[in-house]
């Protein structure tokens, strides 16, 4: 009569394969399986870390123009750069730089632009102003409720313009192009508004007149100007630098179970051999 082979410390028949068990395909699949996925996570948090360190160097960026900008605004006032000056003009060493200006306004050439403001909707009323060396600086006098208001007063003979330079405002606004054919502006476009009233050696900047500008009952109001900049930078490098975190968490979490898993198997095969023995 044979005897029955006896059950494994293990609870199974002897010879039976483990499926934890590190050699053998399906062992070996997972394992390889888990050095790609690592493989990929390290990937994933190096690039990450990278958006994460560009964010805060774009914080700290921000930070630094927010405070150029302040002084700016309240920095005495300069004269306004002339046509010699004007090649080298950007947002990043000019905008909203205080200065002063001298000319008269042509107020046969106004421009209303759409507008949302403090004071509700409208139009920003500008103006273009001819200096004394024959060019041409747009001025934004300041807001007025309707678009009747383009035929508000306009003061006479020479003006002294106190305000802050603002870069041209491209293409539209309000999800709308600007239309030059029907007088249709949604966004200051310094060049196109120049260009529709057939003006020449217009400045690529325009100024916002600060408040109280003109003292006529029907006068624009000026000193509307929003300064204010999106500082997210923080938030999104936090972000990033969790989501690499969460990636590392994950992949040690993996790599911690392979290592477990194998060990088991280890265990096994060498309970069974003792069994076998």
């Amino acid at each position: 009569m044979m005897s029955q082979p006896r059950p494994s410390k293990t609870g199974r028949a002897p010879g039976a394969a483990s499926q934890d068990a590190a050699p053998g395909p399906r062992g070996m699949a997972v394992h390889y399986s888990i050095i790609a996925l690592a493989l990929l996570a390290g990937i994933l948090f190096a690039g990450f870390c990278a958006l994460g360190t560009w964010q805060v160097k774009r914080l700290f960026w921000k930070l630094d123009l927010i405070e150029r900008v302040e002084q700016r605004v309240h920095a005495p006032a300069t004269d306004a750069p002339g046509p010699a000056a004007w090649a080298s003009i950007t947002p990043q060493t000019d905008e909203y730089r205080h200065v002063r200006l001298s000319g008269t306004y042509l107020p046969i050439f106004n421009t209303l632009v759409q507008a949302t403001t403090a004071l509700g909707s409208g139009y920003w009323l500008v103006t273009p102003l001819r200096l004394a060396d024959g060019s041409t600086v747009l001025v934004n006098r300041g807001f007025v409720p309707k678009r009747a208001s383009i035929a508000a007063s306009t003061p006479a003979g020479v003006v002294h313009i106190e305000g802050l330079l603002r870069i041209s405002e491209t293409g539209g606004g309000f999800l709308r192009e600007n239309s030059p054919a029907t007088q249709h502006w949604y966004s200051r476009d310094v060049a196109a508004i120049g260009a529709s009233h057939m003006l020449s050696n217009v400045a690529p900047y325009f100024v916002d007149a600060k408040e109280k500008s003109e003292t006529a009952s029907d006068a624009p109001v000026g000193g509307l100007t929003v300064i204010s900049f999106h500082n997210n930078h923080l938030v999104y490098a936090l972000t990033w630098f969790a989501l690499a975190l969460m990636v590392a968490g994950i992949t040690w979490w993996l790599v911690r179970e392979d290592k477990r898993r194998r060990a088991r198997g280890a265990q096994r095969q060498e309970s069974d051999h003792a069994g076998q023995d």
